[in-house]
C-alpha cells in the first residue's frame, strides 16, 4: 500500500439512474388528485415513488418519433426532445403509473398530451431508452422469444432500458419479463458461470479513466439489479466484479466505487484490499497545476500504478491498512487457539509437548523471508504462505497427530474470519 499526499476534493461522478419523471400532484388542500394547469415551469409531485410530470413545451421544436409517433396513437408523450403517439389502453396495462394518471380530472386547461403543442413530458429518460421500452410494450410474442433464443444476439442494453423504464412506471409484467432475459443471458452457456463467459472479454476495457466503468454495462446491471430489489441479478454481478477486479486496477476501483454506492458487503472488503495492496492512491482534486480526478489511472516508470481516489476512500484505504497491520501484529505474537484431542490431553507431558511444538512453529513460521516479503497489511496473504509451510511440515515428534489436524484447521479458520470480516476494516474512524 502506498499513498500520496491529499488534494483539494473534486466533485464525484453523478449517479447514474436521474431522479423522478412522472408525476401525479399532490394538492396541498385535503381535495382529491387532480391535473394541475399547465405552468411555464415544471411541476413534479410523488406518488408511489413515481414521478409524471407535466410543463410546457421547451424551446426547441421536438420531432416526431420515426416509429412510436403512430396515426391511430390516442395520447402524445414527449421525451427529451421527441415525441411519442401511442395508446393510453397499451400505457395503462399492468396497473402501470399511467393507468393511474389518465384517471385523474383535467385541470384548467385540458387537451393535456392530445396534441403535439401540449404533449405530457417525461423526465429523466432518453428517447432511446423510452423507445426501447415501448418496443416491449409493442413487440409480437414471436419477437419477445427470439430475444430470449440461445443462437440470437442479445441486445444487451436494449434489455436493460426495458427493465429500467419498465420498473420505473411500474409495468411489472415487461420488468419481470427482461430481468428474466437479462439474466438467462448472463447465464447462457457458461459452465461454470464466468469461467469462459464472453461477458468477460466484452466488459474488459484499455481506457486509463476508470471513471468511465461507471457509466458501463456493468455498472447499469448492478444499479438496475439495486433499483428492481433483484438478488439474483444483483449476485450475478457481483460474482463477475470478484472475478474481475483481481486483474484489473480499473475493475478495483469499480468494484470498490459500486460497494460504497449500495453498501455491497460482499464486494466491499475484497475491493479495498485489491486496490490497497495494487495501487499507490492519491486523493481527487487539484494540485501543482494538475487536475486528479477519479478514477485516473497512471502508469509510473516504477512501482504500482497511480489510483485517483475521493476523499472517504482514501481514508478507507488508510483505515484498512492501519487496522490489518494491528491484526498481523497482534496475530504473529498468539498462534491461532485450538482444543487438543482427547488422546492428547490424557496426560500433561503430551499436552505440553504439543503446545510447545505449534508455538514454536508459528514464531518459526511468522518470520520466514516469504512472510515478511508480503507487506504488513497482506494479512490473508501471509497466511496463506503458512498454510504451505504446514502442509510441509511433516512429522512433529511432540505434536499428537489429531491436534496436528485441528491446528491445520485453526488457520484456515482464521482465514474465514478475516475474509467475513474484511469489510469492517475499510470503515473511516474509530478503532477494529
Amino acid at each position: 500500500m502506498a499513498m500520496e499526499s491529499p488534494v483539494t476534493p473534486f466533485t464525484p461522478v453523478d449517479d447514474f439512474f436521474p431522479e423522478p419523471d412522472i408525476v401525479i400532484e399532490h394538492q396541498r388542500t385535503q381535495s382529491p388528485l387532480r391535473k394541475r394547469p399547465r405552468h411555464t415551469s415544471s411541476i413534479t409531485a410523488s406518488d408511489s415513488g413515481q414521478s409524471l410530470v407535466m410543463v410546457s413545451e421547451e424551446s426547441k421544436a421536438p420531432i416526431r418519433d420515426d416509429t412510436y409517433y403512430m396515426s391511430d396513437g390516442s395520447c402524445i408523450l414527449r421525451v427529451q426532445n421527441t415525441l411519442f403517439k401511442v395508446h393510453r389502453t397499451i400505457l395503462s396495462k399492468d396497473q402501470s403509473s399511467f393507468g393511474l394518471m389518465f384517471t385523474l380530472p383535467q385541470g384548467e386547461i385540458s387537451g393535456e398530451g392530445m396534441s403535439d403543442d401540449h404533449p405530457i413530458v417525461l423526465q429523466g429518460d432518453s428517447a432511446e431508452e423510452f423507445r426501447h421500452f415501448l418496443w416491449a410494450l409493442y413487440a409480437l410474442p414471436s419477437e419477445l422469444m427470439i430475444i430470449q433464443s440461445p443462437i440470437s444476439k442479445v441486445d444487451l442494453s436494449r434489455l436493460i432500458d426495458i427493465a429500467k423504464v419498465s420498473c420505473k412506471y411500474s409495468f411489472k409484467s415487461t420488468e419481470t419479463w427482461a430481468l428474466d432475459a437479462i439474466q438467462e443471458y448472463l447465464e447462457r452457456n457458461t459452465s461454470p458461470l464466468f469461467n469462459d463467459n464472453p461477458l468477460i472479454y466484452m466488459f474488459r476495457t484499455s481506457t486509463t479513466r476508470s471513471s468511465a466503468l461507471l457509466e458501463g454495462p456493468i455498472a447499469r446491471l448492478i444499479r438496475l439489479a439495486q433499483m428492481c430489489s433483484h438478488s439474483r441479478l444483483m449476485d450475478t454481478m457481483i460474482g463477475l466484479l470478484q472475478k474481475l477486479l483481481s486483474g484489473s486496477l480499473h475493475y478495483s476501483y469499480l468494484a470498490m466505487t459500486l460497494a460504497d454506492e449500495f453498501n455491497l458487503r460482499d464486494l466491499r472488503g475484497a475491493a479495498y484490499l485489491e486496490v490497497m495492496q495494487t495501487s499507490v492512491f492519491v486523493c481527487s482534486g487539484v494540485a501543482n497545476g494538475h487536475t486528479y480526478v477519479e478514477g485516473d489511472i497512471q502508469e509510473t516508470s516504477e512501482g504500482p500504478q497511480r489510483l485517483v481516489v475521493s476523499p472517504v476512500q482514501q481514508l478507507r484505504l488508510l483505515s484498512g491498512y492501519h487496522r490489518l497491520s494491528k491484526a498481523w501484529d497482534k496475530l504473529r505474537t498468539v498462534p491461532p487457539q485450538f482444543e487438543h484431542a482427547p488422546s492428547c490431553c490424557a496426560t500433561w507431558h503430551q499436552n505440553h509437548g504439543c503446545t510447545q511444538s505449534w508455538t514454536d512453529f508459528w514464531k518459526e513460521k511468522t518470520r520466514l523471508e516469504g512472510v515478511l516479503s508480503l507487506g504488513s497489511a497482506n494479512v490473508l496473504g501471509r497466511l496463506a504462505v503458512i498454510i504451505k509451510e504446514f502442509d510441509k511440515w511433516g512429522s512433529a515428534t511432540y505434536m499428537y497427530h489429531d491436534c496436528k489436524s485441528a491446528a491445520r484447521r485453526s488457520i484456515h479458520e482464521k482465514v474465514k474470519q478475516l475474509q467475513q470480516a474484511l469489510p469492517d476494516y475499510f470503515t473511516e474512524g474509530g478503532e477494529y
